[in-house]
């Protein structure tokens, strides 16, 4: 990897990252996250499940997801510039990122009190281990040099 950041190449394998991303949000909100919500909602509030999900919702989830492989995807430029595109780089950007986004975001649900801290230890590890697997993505095409003109 050369020292100069390639905007074309940083959007290519932060597009290419992000379907990883979709699959695992998706997988995890669908699976774990939602039906947890749901249970600790229950006759409080009513909570938008997937059955009454809108085209809105999809176009917010995701610009989120995006916005967290771009962050993912950068996080780990940065780092393979500091250590090699290596393991290091792969598992420092994973947990960097991880905590940065989703560490804060459920830190924050359960401190205002619309969350359960035994949630958050279920869905942060999913969370961490999908953001280093999205990573290990972004160094292989990284490494690829294909998307470097």
């Amino acid at each position: 990897m050369e020292n100069n950041f390639k905007f074309k190449q940083f959007i290519i394998i932060t597009l290419i990252t992000s379907a990883w991303i979709h699959i695992g949000e998706t997988s995890r909100a669908a699976l774990v996250a939602f039906p947890r919500i749901a249970a600790f909602f229950e006759g409080k509030l009513q909570v938008i499940g997937l059955e009454q999900a809108q085209a809105s919702h999809a176009l917010i989830w995701v610009a989120w997801d995006t916005l967290l492989t771009a962050v993912l995807v950068f996080m780990f430029w940065l780092c393979a510039k500091a250590f090699g595109n290596n393991l290091k780089a792969i598992l420092i950007s994973g947990t960097v990122t991880s905590f940065a986004t989703l560490g804060i975001f459920w830190i924050a649900t359960v401190n205002t009190g619309l969350g359960e801290w035994s949630t958050a230890f279920i869905i942060f590890p999913i969370a961490w281990a999908e953001l280093v697997i999205g990573a290990w993505i972004a160094s292989r095409l990284y490494a690829s040099g294909r998307w470097a003109a």
